[in-house]
């Protein structure tokens, strides 16, 4: 009985934390909410060990996002430069448990 109490309330907590987890991603204004704050998908970022914002998956193939990797002119959707400091949202690349998963491109960047 002690056992089952155990599998129950662990299996609660576990689809408990995957729903409070909840990622959107708006296409239209090219944003990704996580935890009720939005963030851009162009822009500075910078790539971080821990403490980030979104963890992204880079991808082949069957993305979300196509990003284009640039040195200027950030502007716009699927556009990011790579920064150290003065970011506008934090980013860790991980294997699996994404947020969004991204493809690498070098033109029609955007969200799919």
């Amino acid at each position: 009985m002690k056992r089952f109490f155990f599998l129950l309330l662990s299996l609660s907590l576990i689809s408990g934390y995957m729903l409070a987890d909840d990622v959107k991603i708006d296409k239209n204004s090219c944003t990704i909410t996580k935890d009720g704050k939005t963030y851009k998908l162009y822009g500075k970022v910078k790539i971080v060990d821990s403490f980030e914002d979104i963890k992204v998956k880079i991808v082949d193939c069957f993305e979300d996002v196509d990003i284009k990797i640039v040195d200027c002119f950030e502007d716009s959707c699927g556009k990011v430069k790579i920064v150290d400091c003065f970011e506008d949202v934090k980013i860790k690349i991980v294997d699996s448990f994404e947020d969004v998963k991204v493809k690498i491109v070098d033109c029609f960047e955007g969200v799919k």
